[in-house]
């Protein structure tokens, strides 16, 4: 890797993220984020991604498993993924600078619709990969960060620059795992459809089932396939989505602990306190309150 090309992208996070946190950038799909510390894990939802840090080092927990990635190294998320993930390498005169690129479903298809020679689809594995950043993708993703120094560019190429990225990553080591979230009636496919579901339903009962048979899957291949994918069983996997929702109702619209719980589906709310202390390390209202002290964003897809 380059080390002139790490600098570079380093740089021009730098540029456009002043303090720790995400933000949001005129550039759609692209979150810059910066700490000066390490971090305690805190739980997030990945939508499918493709991570890069220019600086610092970052772990990601996944079904129990944890992936290490550094400047060396891309994170690439293929599916809507639960995930607890902390800053490993940081100070402040070294912060971790990282950059969130989201994938497009249409464009992943559109390219493969167009002959881009990507891996072909095998069993589903782990919605989640680690690889090194190939230098092609690096420099791609550096002129798109860049683009936020060019405002009056953006709207004409940042769909070309970002439709390059997706293309350089559907050919690359990576590519069978991004290839899954377009591959109409492959079981990858199938448990991104059930995924979308339970994201648009958080309140309502998940019926193994029931989310079966909408997508084309006996419920035992079902079962098999979703864990695989997301480390988690289906309702291990809405209980997350509903404690993540919870929390975002929370801080960003002020609801109490009570009523959180109720709209995403909780009917006990010492239930809810258990299984939220369980994920996050504190009952709701201290976690809240620590949040707002530190004015950190949550429930915003990790990086």
């Amino acid at each position: 890797m380059a080390t002139d090309d790490l600098t570079g992208l380093a740089a021009a996070v730098a540029r456009h993220t002043a303090a720790d946190g995400l933000y949001e950038t005129a550039v759609p799909g692209l979150t810059p984020f910066r700490s000066s510390a390490p971090s305690d894990h805190d739980a997030v939802v990945y939508v499918p991604c493709l991570c890069v840090i220019a600086q610092g080092t970052k772990e990601v927990v996944v079904g129990g498993q944890a992936y290490c990635y550094d400047p060396a190294q891309s994170l690439l998320v293929s599916v809507d993924l639960p995930a607890a993930t902390r800053v490993v390498e940081a100070s402040p005169g070294r912060p971790c600078l990282a950059v969130r690129i989201d994938f497009d479903a249409a464009v992943v298809g559109e390219l493969l619709a167009d002959g881009v020679a990507a891996p072909p689809v095998g069993p589903p594995g782990r919605g989640l990969g680690v690889t090194p950043v190939e230098p092609p993708l690096l420099g791609a993703v550096t002129r798109l960060v860049a683009l936020l120094d060019a405002p009056h560019d953006i709207g004409a190429l940042s769909p070309l620059v970002r439709r390059e990225i997706t293309c350089r990553v559907l050919t690359g080591p990576q590519g069978a795992r991004l290839r899954q979230i377009a591959a109409a009636g492959a079981p990858a496919q199938r448990i991104a459809r059930a995924i979308g579901w339970l994201k648009e339903h958080v309140a309502e009962p998940a019926r193994v089932e029931a989310l079966a048979r909408r997508v084309g899957l006996s419920p035992s291949a079902f079962h098999v396939h979703f864990k695989a994918m997301t480390g988690l069983s289906p309702l291990q996997y809405q209980k997350r989505l509903r404690l993540q929702e919870a929390r975002r109702l929370m801080l960003g619209e002020g609801l109490d602990a009570a009523e959180a719980a109720y709209q995403v589906g909780y009917e006990s709310p010492s239930q809810f306190g258990r299984e939220y202390r369980r994920l996050f390390g504190a009952p709701p209202r201290r976690d809240v309150a620590g949040l707002t002290a530190e004015v950190q964003p949550v429930g915003h897809p990790g990086v």
